[in-house]
């Protein structure tokens, strides 16, 4: 309970002598300890500490008294910090976790893909809310043991834990830049969240052509222009006519699906050129024209506006094709995972020269595609390839 009144007490509050640095009072009735605070020639009596009203056993190990004290001590790091607001001590800020979360998702869901915005509603409903709403911090409280707490109650894998964590630490970069809070709090670290980097499933390149062979002749193109040019579905799914450059022979990668819906601009925010390849441009020659769409794939038998494929149905046909031939593997492992790790481990392409083929902008995203095989793997294990060595030195 925040209370704020004139010079004149109130009856129940014991008067005393009140600096303009503060002071801790006790409520004759409740029994309950305030910080007194001189404020704009106001007396402000602020009563809670973390969310908590500052008296005994309200926080186990705490009396009352030691609340209202370490309450105390943070008003006055704020006036020796220079960022201190009375509104932020009285209520009349918007400092609660909660309704501050939904304000900032309001406000940044206008820039925000449709599939982080969605991310975000996510963790924010399931996940902090119910969180906060059994903790209630204000925002300047959510410090780096506070955000411990929270982590390890999250219930999701570590990068589900590490998605609402950054969603948190998104609205206090966001709060930090309205000066609702001096700092952005320390985040627990990348161990805490104990993510295990799962082993890149791919299959040869054989192997993958099967599955697209089984796929029905009038679904094949787009299955076939993912396998040579690296891309997401989405991007696939969001390519235009006039994406394909004749003169260059190469298409332009510039907008993709978000959450089913169309947006100008890709999953990094980068616009890419991809040469047509060669195998394709045979596929490409033979591709029926739907002339009442602006895509470059078409699915007849869509019912959307224009036709266009989506992920429900890509993933259907691929699973069906699956199926048919005995593999079980999802669709973006079967494509562009398995594309990219043919490249390193069936043709011997360096790192380098798949991060200039991907486009992708960290070196370290492509590594994860450098996994030997088992038999190549077996035989270093075996000695077979110091033999092989001995042999051509000889």
């Amino acid at each position: 309970m925040l209370i704020s009144f004139n010079n004149s007490h109130s009856p129940d509050i014991k008067r005393s002598s009140i600096c303009m640095k503060g002071s801790i009072q006790q409520h004759t009735k409740y029994k309950y300890y305030y910080v007194a605070w001189h404020e704009k020639k106001k007396l402000h009596a602020i009563s809670r500490y973390r969310g908590f009203l500052c008296r005994d056993g309200e926080i186990p190990g705490m009396t009352g008294k030691q609340m209202a004290e370490r309450l105390l001590s943070l008003i006055r790091a704020d006036v020796e910090n220079g960022t201190f607001r009375i509104e932020k001590w009285t209520g009349r800020m918007k400092t609660d976790v909660i309704p501050y979360l939904w304000e900032w998702h309001e406000e940044t869901s206008k820039t925000l893909t449709p599939a982080t915005t969605k991310d975000y509603q996510n963790s924010i409903k399931n996940h902090l809310v119910p969180w906060f709403k059994k903790h209630p911090y204000q925002i300047h409280e959510l410090q780096y043991d506070v955000l411990c707490k929270l982590l390890n109650s999250i219930k999701r894998g570590g990068k589900g834990k590490k998605n609402v964590m950054y969603c948190l630490r998104r609205c206090l970069v966001h709060a930090y830049k309205s000066n609702r809070i001096p700092a952005i709090p320390l985040f627990p670290e990348e161990n805490k969240y104990n993510i295990v980097d799962p082993i890149i499933k791919w299959l040869p390149e054989e192997r993958q052509k099967r599955i697209i062979q089984a796929i029905p002749e009038e679904h094949q193109p787009i299955f076939w222009w993912l396998k040579y040019h690296l891309r997401r579905p989405s991007e696939g799914m969001a390519l235009y006519k006039f994406d394909y450059l004749k003169d260059v022979d190469a298409f332009h990668i510039r907008r993709t699906f978000s959450a089913k819906q169309m947006i100008q601009q890709t999953k990094t925010k980068r616009q890419h050129l991809i040469p047509c390849h060669s195998e394709f441009k045979k596929i490409m020659q033979k591709m029926p024209v739907y002339i009442d769409s602006p895509y470059f794939f078409v699915n007849f038998h869509g019912k959307l506006e224009g036709k266009h494929y989506t992920h429900c149905t890509m993933r259907a046909i691929w699973i069906n094709a699956c199926e048919k031939v005995g593999e079980d593997i999802q669709m973006y492992s079967g494509l562009k995972h398995s594309s990219c790790s043919q490249f390193v481990n069936e043709k011997g392409y360096s790192i380098d020269q798949v991060q200039m083929i991907t486009d992708h902008a960290r070196r370290e995203s492509v590594k994860k595609y450098a996994s030997f095989e088992l038999d190549t793997k077996r035989r270093l294990l075996e000695g077979n390839q110091v033999i092989q060595l001995k042999d051509e030195v000889q």
